[in-house]
């Protein structure tokens, strides 16, 4: 990885705070409103409590904007000439990808840093296995949505596709059972979404696997290959449309 050029794109989105702020604050208000504030949040949920389970479920939408957002600009700025700009430079298409996934992992480590600091210091509990598991599995996982984002961006080649691509994220979060249970058809349906492959996974190692029903109040045990089968397939889908759409601006240019 072009460590230089890394260091120039971090300082650049650094200039721009308004939308630092966006992905930061409000999975942050999300949290402290529907976790932190509520007398269920202390109430035990297999490896820690409720807050811990809302905590990770706003830390995902936070980081998840986040990479949506960068894989959005990335397609955008080759749309607009920097792609060819580059080309005059001993970096390599794989060099450019590296950078914008560790660029992914930089931006979208700032809303997980700042809702896990915020549930540490309000209430949520878990085990130290959880913690970190979970937050590993939202941090790596997360850069699929660069993909999702770079689709986007390629796919429509204006700046809009990237508030497109970010306010898809809202709707996939109702969908994707983040933000309340959902149950029965909604429930089935929301297991082929993109979202819940990566929240599922993130949720695993609080939850044990344990589902709560929205309709019964009920526990369903989930097994863990169904959010791997998610993540995968949409890994690969997200890859493939990506490539395709690589290879289409390529031949246009």
């Amino acid at each position: 990885m072009n460590r230089t050029y890394l260091g120039i794109e971090i300082r650049r989105i650094a200039r721009d705070p308004a939308s630092l702020f966006f992905v930061s604050a409000l999975p942050l208000f999300f949290y402290l409103i529907f976790g932190a504030a509520k007398d269920y949040s202390p109430q035990s949920a297999g490896n820690g409590n409720v807050a811990m389970i809302i905590m990770v479920s706003m830390a995902a939408y936070g980081a998840v904007t986040a990479s949506v957002s960068i894989g959005g600009m990335a397609a955008v700025e080759r749309m607009q000439g920097w792609g060819r700009q580059l080309g005059l430079t001993p970096l390599s298409d794989r060099g450019y990808v590296a950078v914008k996934v560790g660029l992914a992992l930089t931006v979208a480590a700032l809303p997980l840093g700042l809702v896990y600091l915020a549930g540490f210091l309000t209430g949520a509990s878990g085990t130290p296995r959880a913690w970190l598991l979970s937050g590993l599995a939202l941090l790596i996982g997360t850069t699929m949505f660069a993909l999702y984002g770079l689709v986007f961006g390629l796919a429509f080649r204006t700046e809009g596709a990237v508030s497109a691509a970010t306010g898809s994220v809202v709707i996939l979060g109702f969908l994707g059972n983040i933000f309340f249970p959902l149950s029965g058809t909604l429930l089935a349906i929301a297991k082929f979404t993109p979202l819940y492959g990566v929240f599922s996974l993130a949720r695993y190692p609080v939850s044990g696997g344990d589902v709560l029903d929205g309709a019964t109040g009920e526990l369903v045990f989930e097994p863990l290959w169904v959010p791997l089968a998610n993540v995968a397939g949409w890994l690969v889908l997200l890859g493939a449309v990506a490539t395709f759409l690589v290879r289409r601006s390529r031949t246009r240019q």
